[in-house]
């Protein structure tokens, strides 16, 4: 990278919180998708405040750099991979919890706030920030905002969109817009807040986010219930919901991810269970009774092998755990994990992963399957190694057709993890060309220069 743009870089945050040399670069060059060694940025540059922001973002257009907003890099489908030569900026800095008004329950926050942090705080005052994505230990807010986080609350409690109130932006082109308000309504205009969450770092930086909070639930039973068939699991999601009982947590496994479980964490499932449904109810003392009866009955009746149901917290954590092992009890299958997600109609849970199923072997690949089965949003994992080039073209292939076949059940590319690098090639199935050509129109509009995250989403022209 040039040497005046370091410089500038430099006058703007201070020496120190520049990064150059290869050895600070390289992890920056990559992300949670998978290992892309070979795209060094020109630097990191490490903000501490709004007014930094700025600055770096109107150099980037006067001096044509490219900029690509990161917190932890937990993404999972490349969208904080940087250009070649481009500048990472890291907001990891900007990590402080400004407010907490119980009175409006509202939280003001930096981008860089983990999510733990944030519940922890909330939770220690008798509220509650449902959003929990699996990497809430080390992913921040503002990463949650810009992909739309979701998480095994998203059933009950919705995700990332649902408790964003307000932003303080910053545009490309170095504009600090602010949106939104701690207003429960607020139609002034276009829902601007909207249009940021989700875009991937494409339209702004966040500087400042303002959050919905909820009170805390009473009290909250969990329960696991092991299936001979994985219809019959999907059988019960829908009898539970129709029963008009919306559980916390519908979480569903196949029988590929447990038997890794099993062998990982040895926690006595049956090694010929074809599903696993984890079920948790909240809410006040009376209803989680009467829900989690409900729900225990109805897995039951419609033909669980075994339902058990935790007696204290600590019984509630120890049937959590097959949950919790899922990736990391997949990642030691082979020297690459590829974890992916499509979400379907909950009535089409069985017949994708059927599909997933026959696709996986039509390209004779492994594919584990677990996820969110409350909101239809599923996680194919492929066990494979990146550094066999014919697999990798048969992992590719797969997973393309599995993208085909959530549209055609009348679902969509994903849920939860973005369309970044990896599944721009597949947006077009899911929004059409349409979709397509009015987000480029938006973002001509916003960052006329291409200077912010360019190339993640969709193509440039």
């Amino acid at each position: 990278m040039e040497s005046e743009v370091l410089n500038r870089l430099r006058e703007i945050v201070g020496e120190g919180y520049v990064l150059t040399s290869p050895e600070d670069l390289v992890c920056y060059s990559y992300d949670a998708s998978q290992p892309t060694l070979d795209q060094l940025p020109g630097a990191v540059v490490i903000p501490g405040s709004v007014e930094e922001v700025v600055a770096i973002l109107r150099l980037a257009n006067e001096m044509g750099f490219k900029v690509v907003p990161r917190g932890s890099g937990t993404n999972l489908s490349g969208g904080t991979v940087p250009p070649p030569g481009g500048v990472v900026i890291n907001m990891l800095r900007m990590d402080r919890i400004l407010e907490v008004d119980e009175r409006n329950l509202t939280a003001t926050v930096e981008p860089g706030v983990i999510t733990d942090a944030l519940q922890r705080e909330v939770e220690s005052r008798g509220l509650f920030y449902p959003p929990d994505p699996a990497s809430s230990a080390i992913c921040t807010i503002g990463g949650n905002v810009a992909e739309n986080a979701g998480g095994l609350r998203g059933l009950k409690y919705g995700v990332t969109k649902d408790y964003v109130l307000g932003l303080e932006v910053v545009l490309p082109t170095g504009e600090v817009l602010t949106t939104g308000s701690k207003c429960v309504k607020d139609v002034a205009g276009y829902s601007l807040t909207q249009l940021f969450i989700g875009s991937e770092g494409t339209l702004g930086l966040f500087t400042k986010i303002t959050l919905k909070l909820i009170p805390v639930p009473d009290a909250k039973r969990t329960m696991l219930a092991l299936f001979d068939e994985m219809e019959v699991a999907s059988r019960a999601v829908s009898e539970i919901i129709a029963s008009k009982v919306i559980p916390s947590t519908m979480e569903i496994l196949d029988r590929t991810t447990l038997k890794y479980v099993e062998e990982y964490k040895g926690l006595g499932i049956p090694s010929d269970v074809e599903a696993l449904l984890l079920l948790e109810v909240d809410g006040p003392m009376e209803v989680v009774r009467r829900d989690g009866e409900r729900v225990k009955d109805i897995c039951r009746r419609v033909g669980a092998r075994e339902v058990r149901v935790a007696e204290s917290e600590e019984g509630a954590e120890k049937l959590k755990e097959a949950r919790k092992a899922a990736l990391p009890a997949l990642a030691r299958v082979r020297p690459t994990t590829i974890l992916e997600d499509v979400t379907v109609p909950r009535s089409e849970i069985a017949p994708m992963v059927q599909s997933i199923r026959e696709i996986a072997s039509r390209n004779d690949i492994q594919i584990a399957i677990f996820g969110h089965a409350g909101d239809g949003n599923l996680h194919p994992t492929c066990m494979t190694d990146e550094r066999d080039e014919e697999e990798m073209k048969r992992v590719e292939a797969a997973f393309g057709e599995i993208f085909r076949r959530a549209v055609e059940l009348g679902g969509t590319i994903t849920g939860e993890h973005g369309v970044g690098l990896k599944k721009r090639p597949f947006l077009a199935l899911a929004v059409g060309d349409e979709g397509i050509d009015t987000m480029r129109r938006i973002k001509q509009a916003l960052d006329p220069n291409d200077i912010l995250n360019p190339g993640k989403i969709f193509a440039p022209r």
